[in-house]
């Protein structure tokens, strides 16, 4: 079975926007998402709890997914946003586990950040059951 989702806006990395904070009352430091990020997360979960099917996919998946990026400027690396893709649907319940990704590609379609969209930044998510 094949499933397709889209996130409207601009797609974030979760690693590059990641923060150091210090906790007074510990001493120690660790490290947050950047408010950029739970913003987009945030977001992309909404759209997803939306469009999500009745039951989470629990088997093996291969994922596909194009990303429109709003302009040229600090153009983000593809893993961090697949990264950041694999844990939005398993925190939205589509997927059971990102592990479960087999592949980043269906048949002879793969994973790309496409052109730029000013008006339409996005991503689309294309999901195919394994088994």
């Amino acid at each position: 079975m094949e499933y397709k989702f889209t996130i409207p806006g601009r797609p974030i990395t979760k690693k590059a926007h990641q923060q150091i904070v210090y906790n007074k009352k510990t001493g120690r430091r660790y490290v947050i998402q950047s408010k950029y990020y739970r913003a987009f997360e945030a977001r992309a979960l909404v759209e997803l709890l939306s469009q999500k099917p009745k039951r989470t996919i629990t088997c093996q998946v291969d994922i596909c997914v194009k990303y429109w990026m709003p302009d040229k400027r600090s153009r983000p690396d593809l893993m961090g946003l697949l990264q950041a893709t694999g844990d939005v649907l398993q925190k939205a319940d589509i997927i059971s586990n990102d592990r479960n990704v087999r592949r980043v590609g269906i048949g002879n379609n793969h994973s790309e950040i496409l052109e730029i969209d000013r008006d339409n930044p996005r991503q689309e998510i294309t999901l195919r059951e394994v088994g």
